[in-house]
């Protein structure tokens, strides 16, 4: 499994998590520097952690395109659960790409100086599609 330490255009239902500290803004704040171009917004939203491990925007932002397409450019997303586990904040969120392929992933979220700021990233199994 692939987890991205880093992390929107409309978020289809709204979560208590956007009255409780920004989590789904934090996370579209992301996704919308991506679309931009903007390498320093996008990176300034990465927890402390995962800008050590990367170094610089240009780097993080070829990670990002690399092995998380879906995120660089999607059509659209919606925000799903937002759960605790082991201490951590955990929000779910559902992607569709440019070619209408879902995909789930978890967001890992943490607090830095009060503000929320992105983990990490796992690609989960997409939903299954059937009648």
């Amino acid at each position: 499994m692939r987890v991205w330490m880093a992390g929107v255009l409309v978020a289809w239902a709204p979560l208590a998590a956007v009255a409780e500290g920004g989590i789904e803004a934090v996370i579209s704040d992301q996704i919308a520097a991506f679309q931009a171009g903007d390498a320093g917004a996008a990176y300034a939203i990465a927890s402390p952690t995962i800008q050590r491990l990367f170094g610089g925007p240009e780097t993080f932002t070829e990670m990002v395109q690399r092995g998380y397409p879906m995120v660089w450019r999607p059509e659209e997303l919606r925000f799903l659960d937002q759960r605790e586990i082991a201490g951590n904040i955990w929000q779910r969120v559902l992607i569709r790409d440019q070619q209408g392929a879902l995909h789930v992933l978890d967001y890992q979220m943490v607090r830095v100086d009060g503000a929320w700021r992105i983990n990490g990233v796992q690609i989960l199994a997409a939903p299954s599609t059937g009648a």
